[in-house]
Order: C-alpha cells, then structure tokens, then sequence
C-alpha cells in the first residue's frame, strides 16, 4: 500500500516520506496450525477467531498441505467463526463463508471479549485463536478467565523489512527534526522503529523526537502498541482505514505542531508572578488556611467543581472527548478559569484526571461515557511489574504543566491553583484492577501473594509521582492534593505496612513551598497513620465528624467535608448543612471547606453557588 499512501498524502499537502517496517513471514514449521486442523476436521474446535485477513488466508493456505480445501471448508462452517473487523470477514467470504460474528472497528481485545460476553459465551468450550504476528497475551488471559479452553493458532510472525535502510533513514529524519508527522499503521512498526533506533544508538533520542512531532495512530491496537513503549499519540482517525488516516492527520497536523512547538519553547520556570501577585497569593484565604492561620471566613473549594454538572463544560465535551479535554492546555485551562468565576470559589483545581500518568507508564486507558476509565492490559502477576515504562513527566505529560502556565495566568491574582495526582495506592489499583471494583480483590491478592513485587510496583510509581507533581509546582500551582480515593478498602495494619511508607516518601520529596492535601475516602479508620504518612492538610470525607476527625488528628489543617448528595436538596437545607459543618470546625484557624468527595452530576449550578455563598456568610458571622 505504500504507493497508494504517498499519493493520498501528496493530495492532503505532505510530502511522503515511505519507510517500510515490517513484512509477515509464514512459519515454516507449524506444528500449531497442524494441531488446529486435525481438532477442526475431528470436531473438537467449537468457536474459531480470525484476527486478520492475511493470517485468515495463510492459515488456510497451510491446512491445505494436509487436508483438501472443500474438507477444511466444510469443517470450519460447523463452528462457530468470530472475524475481527472486515478484513477477516472478506477472506472468509473467498471461501463461501460468513461468520456468525463479526466485530465492528474499531476494536481491541477487549471490545473482543465485550462482543464475546453478549454473543458468543465460551466457558467450557474450545476457542481457537489464529494469532497476530505476536501473542496477545491479555487477550488469552480474558478468555481463560472466562473458562475458554484455549487453542493458540500461531500462521506468521513479524520481522523487520529486508531491506532496513529506509526505516533507519526515516529515524534519522526524525531525529535530526526534518520530519513533521508520523503515521503507524501497526503496533508492530512501533517496535521495529524503536529496534533500528536503539540499534543505532539512537533510542532516547528517537523518543524525544516523537515527542516533537505529530503521531497518528491508525487505530486502538496500534495505539496501544504507542504506548506500550511510552510513546504519544496524537489521535486516531474514526475509522481505521488507510484514506481516513490520512485525511485525519491532514487536518489535526497543524494544531498538534503548533501546541508541541509552544510547549517546546515554554520553560517549567514560574509564571511571573513575582513580587506584589506572589504576596496576594500567599495571603490568599486558601493559603492562610493550609498554613493554620485566621482567616476572616472560611476559604470553600469544591472538589470536581468544574465537571458535567455545569452546562459550559457539557458543551465543550459535545466537541471533543474527555481525553482530548485533558490534552488540550488551552481547553483544560479555560474549564478549570471558568469553574472559579461562576462559583466564587477560594481556589482552583486543575482540570486533569488522575490516570493521564498511566499510558506514559505503558498502560493504555479508555475512557467510556458514563462507565469511567478502563485500563488495558492490567497487572495481574508479578512479572507484569516489569512493564512500566521509566518515563520523564517533563516530556510525556507536557501538556499538563502547559494547562498550569495557562490557568494561573487566566486566574484572578489572589486565587490560588491547586494541581493533583493519584496516590501510589490508588494508581497501582488501577493499573491491576483495570477499572472499578466494589472489593479491590485483584489489587488486595496482588499486594498479599508478593509484597516485593508489591513494593516495587509502588516505588516505580512514587518515582513518577515526584516529578510530575514538582513539575506543576515549578509551573505555577500554588498547593497539591493526593487523591487516595480507593485507599479505604484497607485495614489500617494493611495500610501501614503496605502504603505509609510509600506515601511518606512521596510527600517528603515534594518542594516545601506547596502545601499538600492528603485525602482519601471511607478513611474514618486511617486517619492516624494518614497524618503519619504526611501531608499539611488532611481531607475528609463526609462519612466522618470533621471535630471527631480533626481531634483525632491533632495539629494540622483539615478539608472537608459535606456530603455531596446535600447539594440536591433545597437551598434552605443546603445552608443549615453547611452551618453544621461550620459548628464542627468551631472557627478554628486551618480549616478549608469542601464536600467528602466530588460533586456529582446533576447538582443544579445555583446550588453549588448557594453553598458559596453560606459558608462566606455563615464562617464571617462566626469570626
């Protein structure tokens, strides 16, 4: 296709450059496919799942060196057959064959094993899988958890091009910067790219370079392979097809450039804030009260105050996803300025999501409407450790500190900005679990079977954490709040063995000049060892009395912490809330009013102003 590329690139306006990176090479000995073909003619093979056209044919084509073609064709229309896209679909079609499945693209394993769930259950039988030119590893896992018994069909696998010179050529291209965009086509031309490049010492700086420029990804499974090495990826076309790839990169090249380039030339340096903005921040409600002093009201921020409840950010998300939100500094940035002037709020938060940390590290996620992120790929044993990729926050998660520079400078003067991060707890649940869960049972069993593996999980993402969160302080936040919001499914013996270590070391090593909120859910039982492990505010959430809470605590500032629910209800009762709240603080210097967690969706705006404005009068009247 490589003629055909060039010319759809030419007519967008590009100048082609063509490096082929890989070429399908049939196995010789394939004792597999051989194994496959006696099960099928016999009758023992009940469901058969063709990833890819070619491997489809060549599979076939194989078989045929045993069995006759109308024998293998006859045997496969008794099962029943799962096409992964239409690729498949038409190579059976060759054969007078339909699938009783086939699966829409885009697609990756899991949308696979989603298909499979809703139409075609595998426990107890036998599933035959005709391989990628690698393994998907997770795919077999899913499918041996759901009580497949498992048949691997191995047809080609995948090896450089014989001819590599226009693949080193192209690295060189993009190393010494003479290349604006890239396209891939298939996880495996990411390895391959990375293989020459390191073979040609050139891997780090190959790496810097994609950082550089714009990187379209032809669909989910090869985005993933992006990411597995840590890479970027710049978007994907909706359907993966080689014009639609083209005609995508074509028209987001521009923009992408032009943001990389900005943040290239952007130092991590502070705004400048010096001298009379820096005083007004630092005597701002927010700050005095993190720092334990009087304050004339009680300063009120509101986790997840700028989110789907308000009608400015549901317009914005009709336009792009919630991924593209994140990425987009100029966008991120205006949601979290927006939040601030139509709520009256004491300080803002960045617009961000805990997980952004995540596919640098190597584990894609997806983020569904209404069913939240979903990570690939998750951890699940110990050698899985092993995949985190060594990232640098400075080059992968750029666009964050640029949403930072933006926002404090769109900010009122006296209104801090406060930056977050996902603690080590709560990321490494993610990254095992691969998305929500009532009972952690995967992360609980994974910390519990090898706590080495556990330890070292949770030092590799301290590792990460440090940096990207020091990172947004050098870029102008004024305060930092860990988010350990799956952290109270632990005993507190659990978690002092197994997470204050992790979490003090992380604190410790973040620059003094921030203040840093610690909070967690469902911690009533934590709250002692939480104050160990650090932080110079303690967050609550609402199932707990804020006065038992804070003498329990001791000397430090405590957030919190209203049940958000109570933002549904009527305004008088809104107030009467807030009032008991209040109460339990007693007035005392370092206390910052919150909810026990984010607002939820639905909560009319004015009520979220309402409480506002009652904790500024309430507070003031008891001053």
């Amino acid at each position: 296709m490589t003629a055909e590329m060039a010319r759809l690139v030419a007519r967008h306006g590009g100048t082609p450059v063509v490096a082929p990176a890989l070429r399908e090479v049939p196995r010789e000995a394939n004792a597999e496919a051989f194994a496959f073909g006696d099960r099928l003619l016999a009758g023992t093979v009940d469901v058969v799942l063709l990833l890819t056209g070619v491997g489809t044919r060549q599979l076939v084509a194989v078989l045929e060196a045993h069995h006759t073609r109308a024998r293998l064709v006859e045997a496969l229309g008794r099962t029943t057959l799962v096409a992964r896209g239409p690729k498949p679909v038409k190579a059976l079609a060759e054969l007078g064959l339909r699938p009783a499945v086939a699966v829409p693209e885009p697609n990756t394993w899991r949308d696979l094993l989603d298909v499979l769930d809703a139409r075609v259950p595998v426990a107890g039988r036998r599933v035959a899988v005709q391989e990628y030119g690698v393994p998907n590893e997770a795919l077999y896992d899913g499918l041996a958890e759901r009580g497949a018994d498992v048949l691997r069909v191995p047809v080609y696998r995948w090896a450089l091009p014989e001819d590599p010179g226009p693949l080193r050529a192209a690295v060189g291209d993009l190393v010494d910067g003479r290349a604006d965009v890239v396209l891939f086509t298939n996880a495996a031309q990411v390895s391959h790219a990375m293989q020459v490049a390191q073979a040609a010492g050139l891997g780090r700086a190959l790496r810097l370079a994609l950082g550089r420029v714009a990187v379209f990804s032809i669909g989910p499974t090869t985005s993933e392979g992006l990411c597995d090495f840590g890479l970027p990826v710049d978007g994907e076309p909706e359907h993966p097809k080689m014009g639609h790839l083209v005609a995508f990169a074509a028209a987001r090249a521009r923009t992408v450039l032009a943001a990389k380039r900005s943040r290239a030339t952007a130092t991590v340096a502070p705004p400048p804030d010096a001298g009379a903005g820096r005083a007004r921040l630092a005597e701002s409600l927010f700050l005095r009260a993190c720092r334990r002093e009087a304050t004339p009201v009680t300063p009120v921020w509101l986790m997840r105050q700028a989110g789907r409840y308000m009608k400015e950010y549901r317009t914005l998300r009709e336009q792009v996803d919630f991924l593209e939100l994140c990425r987009r500094p100029d966008l991120a940035a205006e949601v979290t300025v927006n939040a601030v002037e139509r709520l009256g709020v004491d300080a803002a938060i960045l617009f961000s999501d805990l997980l952004v940390v995540a596919e640098p590290l190597g584990f894609p996620v997806e983020y569904t409407r209404g069913e939240g992120p979903v990570v690939a790929r998750p951890i699940r044993r110990p050698a899985d450790v092993d995949r985190l990729v060594e990232t640098n926050p400075a080059e992968t998660l750029g666009f964050v500190f640029e949403a930072v520079r933006l926002s404090r400078a769109a900010l009122p003067p006296d209104v801090p900005l406060i930056g977050f991060a996902g603690a080590p707890f709560t990321l490494a649940s993610y990254l095992i679990e691969g998305e929500g869960s009532r009972t952690y049972a995967h992360t609980k069993a994974f910390m519990y079977r090898d706590a080495g593996a556990w330890a070292a999980l949770m030092e590799r993402l301290v590792a990460t954490l440090v940096p990207y969160l020091n990172g947004q302080i050098a870029a102008g936040v004024q305060a930092v709040q860990l988010f350990d919001s799956w952290v109270g499914t632990l005993s507190p013996a659990d978690y002092r063995i197994h997470v204050l270590p992790h979490v003090r070391r992380l604190i410790a090593a973040l620059d003094p000049s921030a203040p840093v909120i610690h909070f967690g859910t469902q911690t009533a039982g934590l709250l002692e060892a939480m104050r160990e492990a650090g932080g110079h505010v303690i967050g609550l959430d609402w199932r707990v009395s804020l006065a038992e809470a804070w003498r329990r605590l001791g000397d430090v500032a405590v957030q919190g912490n209203l049940d958000p629910a109570v933002l549904l209800a009527p305004p008088a009762e809104i107030r009467a809330q807030a009032q008991r709240v209040l109460d339990e603080a007693g007035g005392r210097p370092g206390h910052v009013f919150n909810l026990g967690h984010g607002i939820l969706p639905g909560t009319p705006v004015d009520h979220v102003r309402a409480l506002v404005d009652a904790v500024h009068e309430l507070s003031a009247r008891a001053c």
